[in-house]
Order: C-alpha cells, then sequence, then structure tokens
C-alpha cells in the first residue's frame, strides 16, 4: 500500500553560509517518503535554497531536487576560490552573520572594515557578486517559474518603506532572489520595476504569513539558522555584533510567531470563528548548539569541507526531528509557543475580544 504524504511549507531562514545548514535540512527532508513540500518562504540565503530545490524538482523530483541543491552549494564552494576581487563580496556575504571571521584572514579584515567606512556605492562600484554569476549559472528560471507542485514566496525589504515585499513563483528571476539577499553594506540595492530593495531577512526571516494561504497544508517547518537565546551576555565586540545580528534577524519571526500563538488561542477558545481563521501548525528544525562553535575562526567559510560540515549538521537536525515529531504533523505544533510568549497570563487577556 502506498503511503500518502503528508503537505507542509516551509521557512527557510537567511544567514549566509550557514544556509549549507539548510542544505542539510532541505536534502533529509526531501528524502523522507512521509511528507510533501507544498511551498516554500524563504529570505537571503534561504530564498536561494527555495528557487534552486523548484528548479531540481520541477526537472526530477525530490532527487532531482536533492542533486541540485548540492550542484548549487559546490557551484558556492568554487566561486568562494576565485580571485580575491570577486571572492572579498562573496566572503563579506557568506559571513556577515558571524563576525569573526574576519579576525583571521587578511582580504576578510580588508572587506569588513570596508564595509564599515565606505558604502557598496564606492567600493565596488561595478557591483559585483558572484553569488549572481553561481545563481544564474546553475538555475533554470523557466523551470522554478513553471513548477506547480511547489510555491515559493521570496521575501524582500522595500528601501523606500521598510516594508516586506513577497514576489510569488510565477514572477521569480535572479533579481528577486539578489533583492532578497541584498545586504547594503555589501551590495547596492536591487531595482525591481523602479523600486529598490535589500535583505529580506531585515523584514521576514523568513516571511510566515504567505503560507497562512496555502490550503493544502496547515503544517509550518521552519529551519531556523539564528539561535533565538543565548545564555550570558556577549563581552567581546565580535560576539556582540553576533548577538546583536541574531536578535535583529529573528525580531520578525518572533512577532508572526507570537501571532500565530494569539490566533491560535483564540481559535481554541471560540472566540474567532473557524471559518474564517485556522489554526497554524509550527514545527522547528533547529541546532543552536551544534551551530554555535561554527561561527569562530569561520575564515573557511567559502570552503566545501565547511559546507560539508554545515550538512552534516542540518541533516542529523532534521533527522532527529522525524525522529521525535513526525506523527504529530497535521495534528498539533512541536513547538510550544504559549511557553515561549506566555510564561504567566497578560492582566487583560480574561478581556473580552472587542
Amino acid at each position: 500500500m502506498v503511503m500518502k504524504r503528508k503537505p507542509v511549507s516551509l521557512a527557510l531562514q537567511g544567514g549566509g553560509a550557514f544556509g549549507a545548514y539548510t542544505w542539510g535540512a532541505l536534502d533529509r527532508i526531501l528524502e523522507d517518503e512521509r511528507i510533501e513540500v507544498a511551498a516554500v518562504s524563504g529570505s537571503s540565503a534561504g530564498a536561494m535554497c527555495a528557487v534552486v530545490l523548484a528548479d531540481g524538482f520541477h526537472q526530477g523530483g525530490a532527487e532531482g531536487a536533492r542533486a541540485k541543491l548540492r550542484q548549487f552549494w559546490e557551484g558556492v564552494a568554487r566561486a568562494g576560490h576565485a580571485n580575491p576581487y570577486r571572492r572579498t563580496p562573496m566572503m563579506a556575504f557568506l559571513n556577515a552573520f558571524t563576525p569573526n571571521w574576519a579576525q583571521e584572514n587578511y582580504m576578510a579584515l580588508w572587506a569588513d572594515l570596508a564595509s564599515r567606512l565606505a558604502s557598496p556605492y564606492d567600493f565596488n562600484p561595478l557591483n559585483i557578486n558572484p553569488l549572481r554569476e553561481v545563481l544564474e549559472e546553475l538555475v533554470d528560471f523557466k523551470c522554478v517559474r513553471a513548477c506547480k507542485d511547489i510555491q515559493l514566496f521570496i521575501g524582500a525589504t522595500n528601501v523606500e518603506t521598510g516594508r516586506i515585499r513577497i514576489f510569488n513563483t510565477h514572477e521569480l528571476t535572479a533579481d528577486h532572489v539578489m533583492a532578497s539577499a541584498c545586504l547594503p553594506q555589501i551590495f547596492k540595492a536591487v531595482e525591481i520595476d523602479g523600486v529598490p530593495y535589500w535583505d529580506g531577512g531585515y523584514t521576514g526571516n523568513p516571511a510566515l504569513f504567505p503560507l497562512f494561504t496555502v490550503e493544502r497544508t496547515r503544517d509550518i517547518v521552519i529551519v531556523q539558522i539564528n539561535p533565538l537565546e543565548r545564555s550570558g551576555a556577549p563581552r567581546t565586540a565580535p560576539d556582540i555584533t553576533a548577538r546583536v545580528n541574531e536578535i535583529n534577524f529573528n525580531a520578525s519571526l518572533l512577532a508572526e510567531l507570537r501571532a500565530i500563538e494569539f490566533v491560535g488561542r483564540l481559535v481554541d477558545e471560540e472566540r474567532l470563528p473557524h471559518e474564517r481563521y485556522r489554526k497554524m501548525l509550527v514545527h522547528n528544525v533547529s541546532e543552536g548548539a551544534a551551530l554555535s562553535p561554527l561561527g569562530l575562526g569561520a575564515d573557511l567559510n567559502t570552503d566545501l569541507s565547511f559546507f560539508e560540515t554545515l550538512f552534516a549538521v542540518g541533516r542529523k537536525a532534521a533527522d532527529d526531528w522525524f525522529a521525535n515529531h513526525a506523527d504529530a504533523l497535521g495534528h498539533h505544533s512541536t513547538v510550544d509557543l504559549g511557553a515561549m510568549f506566555r510564561a504567566a497570563p497578560a492582566p487583560d487577556e480574561s478581556q473580552p475580544l472587542r
């Protein structure tokens, strides 16, 4: 008897080189015959993984997606060994979330200082971006746009309004993905239809709200790179910067999770009509403890060996999640949002909804 697959939506965080962790998690998810990927929301490196997955899936199903993801990250590693002038923007982007990378690498230190003292309009006037070259070489965007099995939602930040813009499957090009991955300290804003965009992680890392409209499933599986919690206060400048980045790039995710918890609670209490609101089920594939030390001295962040290390961590995290939580899909969340946001009831929560 053929087992019916459970549809899920995936939400992929951005995180530079740590996107290779997402690659590993996706490899394990695509391998599992119990689930079906119905939709993917992603920003920055998560957006890149999303379009690569869709391209491969359209051409060769789950195995095609797994092969294409490997091809992409191997391509990123090759580009990381290009000449220094082209390599520096690549390294700066891949290591933007782990500032300790600059301490042991001269070219990396130069890039870090340049991004603080000058704009990319000054030190990168040609807007060289090896990541775009890899993306355009390996991803067939006609296949991405033609992929009917998986809905894509790619987030970018409108520079002028500060609001998130979601680009859907049928409109995606390399421009949309590079807009989603545009760190303004390193690259010029990406203009689409005359509107400048920066990294989607500032306003949705990743955006969850587009997944509310996916009718086939209520399950959202977040592949999270940036840890929500760290014990103690950082003391060194790089560690402080790293933690500030983590807090900033998790802020929008926490806000959406809080909204999901609030709506779900009101639905359970029958204070919101079931016919208009759905209770979303939230799951999280994360491995903060294993990822944390990998940011130290990460001057090898463009090496395939480093990506393979992250890949293995991501695969194991997804494998552990399946072992512990796969049966919950379609039934209940495996993230306790109530515990996350409501250690004690707020004074006004007993008041009727107006």
